[in-house]
């Protein structure tokens, strides 16, 4: 198995307010566009116009209904890689393959050496792992390492693709091993959870949560979350906890 840094100087990651999120998939698309020609690249599509269409897709969005009559609504969830400090996904990778940066904390899979077992996709509780079947590897999300230390973009353009093209800023991007940047700030201030944390992954990303709107009453409150394991496959885990947890 492969060993994991004991710290890192640095936890790059990503904060996404669940309450700014129309989910209008600009994230997804910008990821694809962006790590079809990056560091992931190629990403495959098989029959993508066609009946069964399905390819590698590092941001996906999935839309919840939560509550009923007019306190009802829409939130929309954002999934990806979380870049856990103790990520079960590097840890049973039998060739190093999938392996966390020391200097940012970032979780890569190397192409060259990755045999696509599967065996990260199956440990990973948050379904992250997407497997290319054209090339069959694993690929997931690299927080467009090669956009970030890009010194020829502009500086508000060293930010991951998806960051740079939310609509309503319902991303962000900074360090959160600092206490002191923006991004550590806003969870403070806005109550910003883990997903899943029962399992002890210790995921760098940070969820702001929705806030519950009262039809007709102007009133609106932060969601609690609910810690209570779920049982099931990783992905029934994921969306029975987030379901939970919206509810």
């Amino acid at each position: 198995m492969t060993a994991l840094p004991e710290t890192t100087a640095k936890k790059l990651g990503l904060v996404i307010d669940l309450d700014t999120c129309v989910g209008c998939q600009a994230c997804a698309t910008s990821c694809k566009e962006w790590n079809t020609g990056g560091y992931s690249a190629p990403l495959t599509d098989q029959d993508p116009y066609g009946a069964d269409p399905h390819g590698a897709w590092l941001n996906r969005v999935h839309g919840f209904e939560v509550g009923d009559g007019p306190s009802s609504q829409t939130v929309h969830f954002p999934r990806s890689c979380l870049h856990c400090e103790t990520p079960a996904c590097v840890t049973v990778c039998p060739t190093g393959a999938s392996y966390k940066r020391v200097e940012d904390g970032i979780v890569l899979v190397n192409p060259d050496t990755c045999i696509g077992c599967k065996l990260c996709s199956w440990a990973c509780p948050y379904g992250a792992r997407e497997y290319d079947y054209g090339h069959g590897v694993m690929k997931k999300c690299t927080l467009c390492v090669d956009r970030i230390y890009n010194e020829t973009f502009a500086p508000e353009d060293r930010i991951p693709a998806c960051v740079r093209a939310c609509p309503t800023g319902a991303r962000h991007f900074g360090d959160l091993g600092d206490p002191d940047s923006a991004v550590s700030q806003l969870v403070a201030e806005r109550g910003g959870f883990d997903l899943l944390p029962e399992f002890g992954y210790k995921p760098v990303n940070k969820y702001l949560p929705p806030r519950q709107r009262r039809g007709g009453q102007g009133e609106e409150q932060a969601s609690t979350v609910d810690a209570t394991p779920a049982s099931g496959g990783a992905a029934e885990r994921l969306f029975a906890w987030v379901d939970r947890m919206l509810s």
